[in-house]
């Protein structure tokens, strides 16, 4: 999503409006209670639970000759882009609720719509028993799924518009503590060991650098950060990383084609819990 979502000239006025709408909405719905939920028994993995396609940029970023953070369009225009809290949501829900049946027959299209379906109708907060999962024939995994049956993953997996008003928007308006920051990486580091992946909501609301999600599906711990293992929408390659200062209580998120690097914000979403 990113700023290619809400371009800088965009009035950042109109930005406020819309989230404390989204505010407003979210407090319509009620906010769920605390819900565990259990260790699944396999880790999340890139290259297998992930997408073969990416969530493609509307603008280029670059660095101008001042060293000025800047963007043009990107041309020829992508067709497939804004999707990037779909993406992670589906590579969440097929992880936990779909089972890749390669030793049966490839199916038909009408088959797959109808399979691809009820993943997404499915809860991304809570695993399918596996007796419930639901099958996908044909195929090893997402990865390989996705390489076959791109365009009708692409049209089944949700609109653009459901990375514009995901429900958990509104908390993106609001201060984070450096507590409330601390608070986060400790769910997000109990989440992943327990073999959960958690999609996030990386901002530095007001400005306008980065708005964006990733699923983080591993960590590993020092005495100094926690580096979280994500897997970005943007890049269907290989996996970036989320850094947690502990003595800054702050994440890191590096410098690529998209943002020129620096301190953000974190929350997880399609989550039960209350912030």
């Amino acid at each position: 999503m990113l700023r290619t979502l809400i371009p800088g000239r965009l009035d950042r006025r109109a930005v406020v409006a819309a989230a404390l709408a989204l505010v407003f909405a979210w407090f319509a719905s009620g906010c769920a209670a605390p819900k565990p939920i259990p260790a699944q028994p396999r880790p999340f993995l890139f290259g297998q639970d992930t997408f073969a396609y990416a969530n493609e940029l509307q603008w280029i970023y670059y660095f101008d000759e001042d060293g000025a953070w800047t963007h043009r369009r990107n041309e020829p225009k992508p067709d497939y882009t804004h999707h990037c809290f779909v993406v992670v949501r589906a590579a969440k829900q097929f992880f936990l609720s779909a089972r890749f049946e390669p030793g049966q027959p490839v199916a038909d299209e009408t088959t797959y719509r109808r399979r691809i379906r009820a993943v997404m109708a499915s809860d991304p907060r809570s695993a399918a028993p596996d007796g419930e999962k639901v099958v996908v024939p044909g195929y090893g995994s997402l990865h390989e799924f996705s390489a076959a049956q791109e365009r009708v993953l692409k049209e089944e997996c949700g609109s653009f518009w459901q990375s514009y008003f995901q429900r958990g928007h509104w908390r993106m308006i609001f201060p984070f503590s450096r507590r409330h920051q601390a608070q986060t990486a400790g769910q997000l580091l109990a989440s992943v060991r327990a073999n959960r992946p958690a999609v996030v909501h990386v901002a530095c609301f007001p400005s306008l650098r980065i708005n964006h999600a990733l699923l983080l599906f591993d960590a590993q711990e020092t005495d100094t950060e926690i580096e979280f293992a994500a897997y970005d929408p943007n890049d269907a390659q290989g996996p970036t990383r989320l850094t947690f200062d502990r003595a800054r209580r702050t994440f890191r998120y590096p410098t690529n084609r998209y943002f020129p690097g620096g301190d953000v914000n974190v929350y997880e979403v399609y989550v039960s819990r209350c912030y």
